[in-house]
């Protein structure tokens, strides 16, 4: 099994910055593709940011320009710099990871819990 742990979430006023971080922890061979997505009140899970382990990224159009995926593949991890934050980016944060538990084993998903972000206008 994986536990993904996301920390970073809170409240701030528009035009400020937050910067999430997920570990990802357990039985691990190889963590592939990592990303973000995210759930405002009402609407479904959407994505937010991809990185796969050789550090290509993909963004949604709405954070294009604001927000930066990093990760640390030495130590399982995962990070979003969001910057010029808005009203409209307000939601509950999930991390996720494809991980590989063998080499003769197919990758599996795994989410985070949610880290809540609300940024007041």
């Amino acid at each position: 099994q994986v536990q993904l742990v996301e920390s970073g979430g809170g409240l701030v006023q528009a035009g400020g910055s937050l910067r999430l971080s997920c570990a990802a922890s357990g039985n691990i061979f190889t963590v592939n593709a990592m990303g973000w997505y995210r759930r405002a009140p009402g609407n479904q899970r959407e994505l937010v940011a991809t990185i796969t382990r050789g550090g290509s990224t993909n963004y949604a159009d709405s954070v294009k320009g604001r927000f930066t995926i990093s990760r640390d593949n030495a130590k399982n991890m995962v990070y979003l710099q969001m910057n010029s934050l808005k009203p409209e980016d307000t939601g509950v944060y999930y991390c996720h990871a494809e991980v590989i538990h063998s080499r003769i084993q197919p990758l599996k998903n795994y989410w985070g819990q949610g880290t809540q972000v609300t940024v007041s206008s």
